[in-house]
């Protein structure tokens, strides 16, 4: 537990607030950030990078909450994002889009076309056809296209295989082999603009050796492209960074910030801008989901905890099969036995649950707190079984505020049509 989420008088509160009271005020399922846990992370960032020549881009794929890009943006932060879509969140939530990067591997020729209109920082760029659209679109607007390209270092970060990205397999990034003939390329194209490197290696990464044997390949690409006359101003290093879950021991967030920028000043870099990609390490240990015990089920083989938190509102355990310590809110109540359970939501799926063999003394009507869920759980959430998105909320020390309503059914068939007719 994070100094942001403790519990006082046995209760388990958010800064100032005691949860309990958010869940009467806002119903459950609800998720819950911490502002202060928020600016705690990016500062950890900001510090190593202070008198350096590196910027923070907040990876808003983990957490695109507009009151959670306000608070970036305002701390000075850019963005990377993945889609057009997101672009408008940043643009929407207060950011300066010329402090964005747009990622991502599909970009359509109209995302393109919005982002260019914003003068984005720069385009990470992942394959020669990608290269060829965008400077037919930058021509076609009469605009100069900044391009980094993402390479694709072959490099094991030792993760999830669904969230590593820097291995032969992976969909992600231009081949290591490939990657001086596609510098060429770019360079060669007219409405292209050749900045940068990048790379990004993969996710829920706690070790520090992977992001030095990626960089090294980086710095080594840098040095070769030099030599043929391609000069780079910055290098984005990407994101990935773990936080702690269950018993995970990621490091420090500013001693691991500061060794890469040592490593791309010992090669001789150190006049290039270093980029940073952070996202679950920002919001991961931010927030929390909110929920309420409907029932206890005992079973032959497993005892079922259901809750109204289901797999359409934090996905990931159904996703990756992954952890989250799932906390009772209040102080446990005498007489109530322990048991073990699996902690299950109303979805009609087996694969509908957020713990598995979880030690809980409960009784229907408790609150639960799953932590951890700052990160890919509302973003990834959806209305499958017809059942509206949950509520957020960000507590600001004593004050409480409703970023988002908790959607309502009828919204969710607003823009459907019944056939005309009897």
């Amino acid at each position: 537990m994070t100094p942001f989420f403790h519990r006082r008088d046995g209760a388990l509160a958010v800064e100032q607030v005691a949860l309990a009271r958010i869940a009467a005020e806002f119903g459950t399922p609800t998720y819950v950030y911490s502002r202060g846990a928020l600016t705690a992370a990016y500062r950890a960032y900001a510090a190593a990078c202070e008198g350096r020549r590196a910027r923070i881009q907040y990876a808003m794929k983990a957490n695109s909450n507009l009151a959670v890009l306000q608070v970036f943006a305002q701390l000075g932060a850019g963005f990377d994002i993945v889609s057009g879509g997101e672009l408008k969140r940043v643009i929407a939530a207060g950011g300066d889009p010329r402090k964005v990067v747009f990622s991502g591997v599909g970009k359509s020729a109209a995302e393109m076309e919005l982002a260019l209109a914003h003068d984005v920082l720069c385009f990470n760029v992942e394959s020669i056809p990608e290269l060829d659209r965008l400077n037919a679109v930058a021509g076609r607007v009469g605009k100069r296209a900044r391009v980094s390209l993402r390479i694709n270092p072959d490099v094991d970060a030792r993760t999830h295989p669904y969230i590593s990205t820097g291995l032969k397999a992976n969909k992600f990034g231009v081949a290591f082999e490939d990657v001086l003939p596609t510098y060429r390329a770019a360079a060669a194209l007219p409405h292209l603009e050749v900045v940068g490197i990048d790379c990004h290696i993969g996710s829920q990464i706690t070790e520090v050796s992977p992001y030095l044997e990626a960089l090294d390949k980086v710095l080594d690409v840098v040095e070769t492209l030099e030599r043929e006359g391609i000069v780079l101003s910055h290098i984005d290093v990407g994101g990935g960074l773990g936080i702690t879950y269950a018993d995970e021991t990621p490091p420090d967030t500013t001693g691991f910030a500061r060794t890469l920028l040592d490593r791309v000043a010992e090669r001789g870099h150190g006049h290039r801008e270093v980029l940073f990609e952070p996202g679950r390490s920002l919001v991961g240990n931010a927030g929390v989901l909110l929920t309420t015990v409907e029932f206890l089920k005992p079973g032959a083989a497993k005892n079922f905890c259901i809750v109204d938190a289901a797999m359409n509102d934090l996905a990931r355990p159904a996703m990756y099969e992954a952890y989250h310590r799932i906390e009772p809110v209040a102080a446990a109540k005498a007489g109530v036995q322990a048991s073990i359970y699996d902690v299950v939501g109303p979805v009609c799926e087996s694969g509908d649950w957020l713990g598995r063999d979880r030690e809980l003394a409960v009784q229907p009507g408790d609150l639960l707190a799953v932590m951890s869920a700052g990160a890919y759980g509302f973003v990834m959430s959806s209305n499958y079984n017809t059942r509206g998105r949950a509520a957020e909320v960000m507590v600001d020390g004593e004050a409480i505020h409703l970023v988002r309503e908790r959607e309502r059914v009828e919204d969710l068939f607003r823009n459907e049509r019944l056939l005309p007719g009897a």
